[in-house]
């Protein structure tokens, strides 16, 4: 079977060989239809320093894979010490951890054992920093784990429950498209260059989620704990956050308060910040939950379906523009007004 960086260049076996005797690393996996758990898990390899100038070596021969200095998705062996990163094998059951019980497939395995390298690589952080550990579990959940769960065969559910439509634009489904149709060549060269088109899509899209998550979604997380931290300075009683830009702050906020203990009495209720456009401001009641429509305390209700001059008279706040028929989010046209209906809606 053939051999390529993922450049695609395609070289023969023979020459591989002689790549290793000349201290050359190589990458194994197996040859034919290839799915997204090894296409993913050959660019993640390539984004470390031990293999980041490694070839690939497509091949299911035990011999070949033997001379490899990593393999992964075949050989039947899970071995971190001898850099065998299989999961088909009889009895295999390794999962993340941290909470996560998906079996992994080789996406995962190289992940977990490389992933924080990565992220450090693409941060340009030391491993050691915080936000690595963060952004390592971070991207298990939002996009490694379903890969592992398609590829094991693992329910996303656990029940039977029928499905109203199928979707097949995961990227799981999309790497699997790019295989040859069985009336198209088959042979090494183009299913080759197809792995490669493969892992490229899926790496992508993995170094995006990660630019995401460590540019947008990080700093988003910062500044909810910080606001979290001197809710006393916009009430006494610590029920009010406020946020001096709009950010999105739902998941941040109920994550925070799990890993700080706050206790339900001390749980915030109002959310306070700037309208995305106008230049108003909103004070949203904090859900139930992050996935509920039910609020810890929604607005009065002798104010919801209210508007401008008509709820200003009733609330005695100047400035007032709405409140949402379920109460569970208002307006006002300074950041005094919503901070006055928050204190207001406190004790009504």
């Amino acid at each position: 079977m053939s051999a390529s960086s993922l450049e695609g260049a395609l070289d023969p076996p023979a020459k591989k060989l002689k790549l290793e005797e000349e201290g050359r690393k190589v990458i194994g996996t197996h040859n034919g239809t290839f799915h997204c758990d090894e296409a993913l898990a050959v660019f993640l390899l390539k984004r470390t320093e031990a293999y980041g100038n490694a070839d690939l070596t497509r091949t299911r021969d035990p011999a070949v894979l033997d001379t490899c200095s990593i393999v992964v998705d075949v050989g039947g062996v899970y071995d971190e010490a001898k850099q065998r990163f299989d999961h088909h094998q009889r009895g295999f059951e390794e999962v993340f951890g941290h909470g996560f019980t998906t079996k992994l497939s080789s996406a995962g395995l190289v992940y977990k054992h490389f992933g924080k390298e990565i992220i450090a690589n693409r941060l340009r952080s030391s491993l050691d920093d915080a936000k690595v550990e963060t952004l390592w579990l971070k991207l298990y959940k939002e996009y490694i784990e379903g890969i592992d769960g398609i590829d094991n065969g693992v329910s996303q559910y656990p029940t039977d429950i029928k499905p109203k439509y199928r979707v097949r634009t995961d990227v799981s489904s999309r790497v699997g498209f790019l295989n040859p149709a069985w009336n198209e060549p088959f042979d090494s060269t183009t299913v080759d260059a197809k792995f490669l088109q493969a892992s490229s899509l899926v790496g992508e899209e993995f170094l995006s989620r990660l630019d995401y998550y460590g540019n947008a979604w990080l700093p988003a997380r910062n500044l909810v704990a910080e606001a979290l931290g001197r809710r006393q300075e916009a009430d006494p009683s610590g029920k009010i956050i406020l946020f001096e830009q709009f950010l999105p702050w739902k998941e941040h906020l109920f994550d925070l308060e799990a890993n700080l203990a706050i206790s339900e009495s001390s749980q915030p209720i109002y959310v306070l910040y700037p309208d995305e456009t106008a230049g108003n401001w909103r004070v949203q009641a904090v859900p139930a939950a992050s996935d509920s429509f039910q609020s810890r305390k929604a607005l009065p209700e002798v104010w919801r379906g209210l508007r401008d001059d008509i709820l200003s008279e009733k609330s005695g706040i100047q400035g007032c523009i709405f409140v949402h028929a379920s109460g569970f989010i208002g307006g006002n046209k300074t950041k005094e007004g919503a901070l006055e209906m928050a204190k207001q809606a406190l004790s009504m």
